[in-house]
């Protein structure tokens, strides 16, 4: 399929979407100033429950009346590949733990099949480009551009097509999620972004440096755990790749082509689908994070249906959020990726419901005091 073709496909599925019922997040957020308590004082939450309030509007048409946002079904998904710049020394694991980690979340054993297993979720793993050939029957999204990028401390990490490629493959697997409940007669609520990829975390960290302009040093964290000698090279290889490629800004998949990573475009990829299909979607750390930057560059309009799972210590991750004015829900210290922050988020997504549908007004608290007066 031709580049051009690509991009048609990629604007269509723009175009397509939405923006949530805003007469809705009107009278959530009036609901909220008129409960009984002090005004704001649930924060975060508060603004978490009327944006998803609007979202759901879209496909329930009396959430205007009722308010009761329910979160029934949820999937994490979890994007993995290889990157060629780990020959540069950026990571303290080799390329050959990315297949040992699929196979891993396909048996159940991770960090994210367990805490998603405990905020109710399921787990999807889909391959853009790891360094592995898969059994193709394998109960994974085989979504592989190409095994692993380029190095781009020499060549673009891949090219525009490609990007394009790994984009729509992202937005396929959403596609594939709805279609698969609409079979049950049911609707994905809920999506989580997560990933997997050795040195992942030195795209990411190039991404967010080619969009603001902040300097490589201010902008890079320690990954997996690399010691001073090894993050002073971690630096020193972005600003290079930032040096040769001359990443535009303007161009969300001239950057991604050029120092982004093919699960970083799947990423992306989820955050346009699950936008097309009227679907709130959480992100995870800073490679989920940098996917759903790429996707806000490319379609400012997909900001209405992103939510900031946590914020993660990589350093990066802040500069990511204040790029789309996003406030993360959570803050624990975590640097797993996975989608484990998103699936921790979860549990505060049902929260934010609760609190709008649930918490009596003053006047509903009046209301039922007169009455049992009456009684």
């Amino acid at each position: 399929m031709s580049e051009q073709i690509l991009m048609e496909r990629l604007e269509k599925y723009i175009n397509s979407i939405k923006k949530p019922d805003q007469a809705v997040k009107a009278k959530a957020l009036e609901r909220l100033a008129e409960q009984a308590r002090p005004a704001g004082s649930l924060g975060v939450l508060e603004d978490a429950g009327a944006k998803l309030a609007a979202i759901a509007a879209i496909h329930d048409k009396n959430m205007i009346n009722t308010l009761d946002v329910k979160l029934k079904n949820r999937v994490v998904v979890t994007c993995a590949g290889d990157h060629g710049v780990v020959e540069e020394g950026v990571s303290l694991f080799p390329q050959e733990v990315t297949p040992q980690m699929v196979v891993n979340f396909v048996n159940g054993g991770a960090s994210i099949n367990v805490l998603a297993r405990y905020a109710g979720a399921s787990v999807k793993v889909a391959d853009f480009g790891v360094n592995f050939d898969f059994d193709p029957d394998m109960p994974i999204f085989h979504k592989k551009v190409r095994k692993a990028t380029s190095n781009f401390t020499k060549d673009p990490a891949m090219s525009r097509k490609e990007a394009i490629q790994s984009i729509i493959g992202g937005i396929e697997i959403v596609e594939k999620l709805v279609e698969e409940a609409s079979i049950k007669g049911e609707k994905i609520d809920l999506l989580g972004t997560g990933d997997m990829g050795i040195g992942n975390t030195t795209p990411s960290s190039a991404i967010i440096a080619a969009f603001s302009g902040i300097s490589v040093a201010k902008l890079t964290g320690r990954g997996t755990g690399i010691d001073d000698t090894m993050l002073k090279n971690k630096i020193k290889v972005i600003e290079k790749a930032l040096a040769i490629h001359q990443p535009n800004p303007e161009d969300s998949i001239d950057v991604l082509s050029k120092v982004g990573g093919f699960e970083i475009g799947g990423l992306a990829g989820l955050v346009i689908g699950a936008a097309s299909y009227g679907i709130p979607v959480v992100c995870d750390g800073i490679i989920s994070t940098a996917g759903a930057l790429i996707a806000y560059k490319l379609a400012p309009c997909v900001i209405d249906y992103i939510f900031a799972g946590h914020r993660s210590v990589e350093v990066g991750h802040k500069f990511m959020h204040e790029q789309m004015g996003l406030t993360p829900l959570l803050d624990l210290q975590f640097r797993l990726g996975e989608g484990t922050g998103a699936a921790v988020a979860f549990l505060l997504m049902d929260a934010a419901t609760r609190i709008l549908a649930e918490i009596k007004t003053f006047e509903e608290v009046a209301i039922i005091n007169a009455q049992k007066q009456i009684k």
